[in-house]
């Protein structure tokens, strides 16, 4: 008895050849008519608020809902600890691998002192 079924299906060949067409499509079929279109200045300053909200609409859940039944806005969340380092690291320093390394550190730090204490 094998831990993996490795046989394929030819329907599952089929839906991953399906996606990657409809994500290819999606994706590049403005690149013909880009230089053609010109959006209006309103709209093109509104753009540049869709990254800073699409990540924070990823991330700000998996903050404050851990665990996915309530929201957990206490010191003893070490996600909101790490966040709030992050972010803190950011600010002053504006160096990416920094504040990867210094909130990854305080985030596993404080929930090993979590769960050790």
């Amino acid at each position: 008895m094998t831990v993996f079924d490795l046989t394929i299906n030819t329907d599952e060949i089929y839906m991953i050849a399906g996606m990657a067409i409809v994500t290819f499509l999606i994706r590049y079929i403005m690149f013909p008519i880009s230089g053609k279109v010109e959006f209006p200045p309103l709209f093109e300053k509104g753009l540049q608020y869709v990254p800073p909200a699409v990540l924070s609409a990823i991330i700000v859940p998996s903050v404050l809902i851990p665990t996915g039944d309530s929201i957990n806005f206490t010191l003893s969340n070490p996600y909101l600890i790490g966040a709030i380092a992050a972010c803190t690291v950011g600010w002053m320093f504006k160096n990416l691998l920094m504040t990867i390394v210094v909130s990854m550190t305080i985030f596993l730090g404080f929930q090993w002192f979590l769960t050790a204490g």
